[in-house]
């Protein structure tokens, strides 16, 4: 007899707590962010962008959490992947995809499953990370 196990995916009340804790560091750090949640199939779950973001910072949310969910890594550890001498270096432009290899797109696990992922832009690279990662603690609570 064969067991399975479920995982509770990403609904949109974990969706909200995710927007809520990102915009909160973002505030708090007086970054104006987009903020991008995606389900575990790449589609949009939850979207929010503050009006003083800039416009560009919503494509670069989604684009970050799309990233981050089909190569399941933070994009902060893929940076150097894609540089001209890494090893992703074609990966990029080898794909009709919205791929985006800077910091601020983390994936989103639950009990050790990928569930969906989370981008954050809008602000330096480091912050959208911090503020991302920063929103998974509060989903982990």
């Amino acid at each position: 007899m064969s067991t399975t196990l479920t995982t509770t995916p990403l609904t949109t009340t974990d969706a909200e707590t995710l927007i809520v804790a990102a915009r909160a560091a973002a505030e708090a750090a007086g970054v104006a962010v987009s903020v991008t949640v995606l389900d575990a199939g790449g589609h949009l779950l939850a979207f929010r962008r503050d009006d003083r973001a800039v416009l560009i910072s919503g494509e670069t949310s989604t684009r970050k959490a799309y990233t981050a969910l089909q190569l399941n890594a933070p994009t902060a550890d893929l940076v150097d992947l894609v540089k001209p001498d890494g090893p992703f270096h074609s990966l990029p432009t080898a794909l009709d995809r919205p791929l985006l290899f800077i910091a601020g797109g983390v994936p989103v696990h639950r009990d050790g499953r990928l569930i969906g992922a989370l981008g954050v832009g809008g602000g330096a690279p480091e912050q959208d990370h911090g503020f991302a990662t920063t929103a998974l603690r509060e989903l982990d609570r």
